[in-house]
């Protein structure tokens, strides 16, 4: 394929009611991503958290229609990256891992609770209602949340993780060499 990226769509439902629409492409093409964009509800842009100039950079946006009403929020990330949130609804957040940054939104209302930085790109957030924190799993660390964006736990990897799942209590980690590494996803422990 030659040419840019095309802009990327992805429709999500969520419990409680919460209709999600993720657009999203790469650098400089935030006309394209926005073009679209519907006028009804609250509208927060977040890119400028990440570059003051956040349409240089790679755009997202993210569209909520909910039992409380529509919001819409935008972010910014300085790779290529694909959106992806998960409802934490035991603290009412809606997680959104995009680039290096992790964005927790009040999910009735789309307000901004708190924003983790992590030193790698995200991989991917994990949630569960046995558990009092989330796993935010980078290339190279898992960092366990509160829901105050607190640190409960926090490991470091020596290889690049490329996939991460949460089974029966435990986190199964795949490394880029293809080796597995287990985590007792309460305490962060070898398991």
């Amino acid at each position: 394929m030659t040419g840019p990226i095309p802009v990327e769509r992805l429709a999500v439902q969520y419990p409680g009611g919460l209709a999600a629409r993720y657009r999203w492409a790469g650098p400089g093409r935030s006309a394209e991503v926005f073009g679209s964009s519907e006028a009804e509800g609250d509208l927060t842009d977040h890119g400028p958290l990440v570059d003051p100039q956040p349409d240089r950079q790679c755009r997202a946006e993210l569209r909520v229609e909910g039992p409380a009403g529509t919001w819409t929020a935008r972010f910014a990330a300085v790779i290529f990256d694909q959106p992806e949130g998960v409802l934490w609804d035991t603290a009412g957040l809606l997680l959104v891992k995009y680039g290096f940054y992790l964005y927790a939104l009040v999910a009735r209302t789309g307000e901004l609770a708190w924003i983790y930085q992590s030193a790698t790109p995200t991989l991917v957030i994990l949630a569960s209602t046995r558990l009092d924190h989330v796993l935010l799993q980078t290339e190279l660390e898992t960092i366990a949340l509160r829901a105050d964006a607190s640190v409960a736990w926090r490991a470091a990897h020596s290889d690049v993780i490329t996939a991460a799942q949460l089974v029966a209590g435990r986190l199964d980690l795949t490394t880029y060499g293809g080796s597995h590494v287990y985590l007792d996803a309460r305490s962060g422990q070898a398991a």
